[in-house]
C-alpha cells in the first residue's frame, strides 16, 4: 500500500468508525497533516492508517480519570507530529501511570480489608466535634458533611447538646473512606462496599468495590475501579505494541 492512497471513507472502513470521527480525528490533531487531491478531496496514506489504529486503541472507550486522558492523548499526538521516538517514550511511561494508579487502588482495597477484619484497630481517642474531625485528618467540614449526607457514615450525637462527635470508629471511618477516594474509588463504589460491611454479607472488601449491583443501573469507571485498571493495563501495552510497530516501520534504523 506504499503507493496507494484512501479516502475518508476508505479508511473510515478499514478503522470501523464513522467518517466524521476520521475527521474530527483530523482537526484534533491526532492524525499527520493530510495532503489533498486537486479536487481538495483527502489522500490518506498507509502512515494515516497507522496512526488511525493507535487513535483508536487510545481513545476508544474512554479513560478513567483525567491524568490517564491527558497522557493517552500526549502520547497520540506525539506519534501524530512524526517523532515515533518520543511517542515510544510517551506510551511507556503512559503504561507506567497506569501501574502506579493499578498498585495504588490494590494496596488502599488490601488495608481497608485489614481495617474490617479488626486488624488495623482504631486509635483511643476521646470523640471529636466535626471542626476537630476534619482538621485532624486533613478534610473540609464540606466534605466530612457531604459524606455523611451520601450515606458513608452515621454519626452519634452528644445527648446534652445534640453536636455530632465523632468517636474512634468514627474517624477510622473517615480514614478509609478518605484513602479510597484518594484511590481513585467512586462514592458508589465505597458506599457499596460499607453497606456490605455493615450488614455483614462477608468481608472481601475488593470485590464489593468492584462490582455494581443489579440496581447500579449507571455507573462509571471509577465504580469498578480494579477492573478499569486492569482493562487500561492491557491497553496500555497494546499501545506500546502499535508505537514499536510505527517506529519499525517509519523510523530508519530504529532499535525497539
Amino acid at each position: 500500500m506504499a503507493d496507494k492512497t484512501l479516502n475518508t471513507t476508505q479508511i473510515a472502513r478499514a478503522i470501523g468508525m464513522h467518517p466524521n470521527t476520521v475527521r474530527l480525528y483530523e482537526a484534533w490533531g491526532f492524525l499527520p497533516a493530510v495532503p489533498r487531491s486537486p479536487a481538495g478531496y483527502r489522500r490518506f496514506t498507509e502512515r494515516h492508517l497507522d496512526q488511525m489504529q493507535l487513535a483508536r486503541a487510545a481513545l476508544h472507550g474512554g479513560w478513567p480519570g483525567k491524568a490517564i486522558r491527558e497522557s493517552a492523548l500526549a502520547l497520540v499526538r506525539q506519534a501524530a507530529s512524526g517523532d515515533l521516538d518520543a511517542a515510544l517514550t510517551l506510551a511507556r511511561e503512559h503504561q507506567a501511570l497506569v501501574q502506579t494508579e493499578r498498585a495504588r487502588a490494590e494496596v488502599a482495597a488490601q488495608t481497608v480489608q485489614r481495617w474490617a477484619e479488626g486488624i488495623l484497630p482504631e486509635s483511643a481517642i476521646r470523640p471529636l466535634c466535626i471542626g476537630a474531625a476534619a482538621k485532624l485528618l486533613g478534610l473540609t467540614v464540606d466534605t466530612v458533611r457531604g459524606w455523611e449526607r451520601e450515606g458513608l457514615l452515621r454519626v452519634p450525637r452528644d445527648p446534652d447538646n445534640g453536636y455530632r462527635r465523632y468517636g474512634p470508629a468514627e474517624i477510622g471511618r473517615l480514614r478509609v473512606i478518605r484513602m479510597l477516594r484518594l484511590a481513585g474509588y467512586s462514592t458508589m463504589a465505597i458506599l457499596r462496599m460499607l453497606l456490605q460491611l455493615d450488614s455483614g454479607e462477608g468481608r472481601d472488601v475488593a470485590a464489593a468495590l468492584d462490582t455494581p449491583r443489579p440496581d447500579e443501573d449507571v455507573y462509571i469507571a471509577a465504580d469498578r475501579w480494579l477492573t478499569t485498571l486492569a482493562e487500561q493495563e492491557q491497553r496500555a501495552s497494546e499501545l506500546i505494541m502499535l508505537v514499536e510497530a510505527m517506529v519499525r516501520k517509519y523510523v530508519p534504523s530504529a532499535t525497539v
